[in-house]
């Protein structure tokens, strides 16, 4: 059963595809208001488009988070359609692996400006925007790669790595202000952007070495941003959620 988050504005940036999508439909149908904020502002309108269709309410947003001034902006828009922002997720990250001797400036650098300095923004525009009555949530997404080492994702864990080092400071920085903050961290989804990287029979063979025999799915992990938004994990605060079918248990 899904989790009645009636009344709920949430933000979710990469929300243009893969996770981000299927999150902010699910969030829609779970009754909360969200805004969609992508990269690709086309691929914002359309995902925005389809949860009007069904029923739900959502708002399109395009630009580059890694901004300050562009996610606040987003941010400041957002709140004017419910007079406050509930939760922020942030989604949005550049997947790229290669050996450490390969890993570009330029690439990296957008790695962590996307994947660390959103967060900072996020954080900030909470703050501005919540209801303080009421509290808020942030949600970061942190991989399996925080935790274990995988060959050739040298950019990739330093910045999920840092994520996870992140929502455990401002889970006890902004706790007290009434602002939960947590992390899921789904392993092995095959999402367009991790499909770019690897075969079906890639993901196949990852399957077999997952305690629970199966890869991720859009699902999982939707269903777990909804939990920790839910009544039910109203002292969950600080924690990252593991949900890789116990790759994190079997490091």
């Amino acid at each position: 059963m899904k989790p009645d988050l009636s009344g709920q504005y949430i933000l979710i940036t990469g929300a243009g595809r893969g996770l981000g999508e299927h999150l902010a439909h699910h969030l829609a149908g779970c009754g909360a208001s969200v805004g969609v904020a992508d990269i690709d502002k086309t691929n914002a309108e359309s995902v925005a488009a389809a949860i009007r269709a069904n029923g739900g309410q959502a708002f399109a947003y395009g630009g580059d988070v890694s901004d300050q001034a562009t996610f606040l902006g987003m941010a400041d828009d957002f709140a004017t359609r419910g007079g406050r922002i509930d939760v922020i997720v942030n989604n949005a990250m550049l997947l790229h692996y290669c050996p450490v001797e390969q890993v570009e400036d330029g690439r990296l650098t957008a790695m962590m400006n996307v994947g660390i300095k959103a967060p900072f923004w996020a954080a900030q525009a909470l703050l501005k925007h919540m209801d303080k009555a009421r509290g808020a949530s942030m949600i970061n997404m942190s991989s399996p790669v925080a935790h274990r080492g995988y060959p050739n994702t040298s950019a990739y864990s330093a910045v999920k790595g840092a994520v996870t080092t992140l929502t455990k400071v401002l889970g006890a920085e902004l706790g007290p202000q009434g602002i939960r903050v947590n992390a899921v961290s789904p392993a092995s989804v095959p999402t367009p952007g991790a499909m770019g990287l690897n075969t079906r029979e890639v993901y196949e063979k990852r399957a077999t070495t997952i305690p629970l025999r199966r890869i991720g799915t859009y699902e999982d992990n939707s269903n777990a941003v909804a939990f920790l938004l839910s009544p039910e994990a109203s002292f969950f605060n600080g924690e990252v959620l593991n949900v890789d079918g116990g790759v994190a248990a079997s490091a």
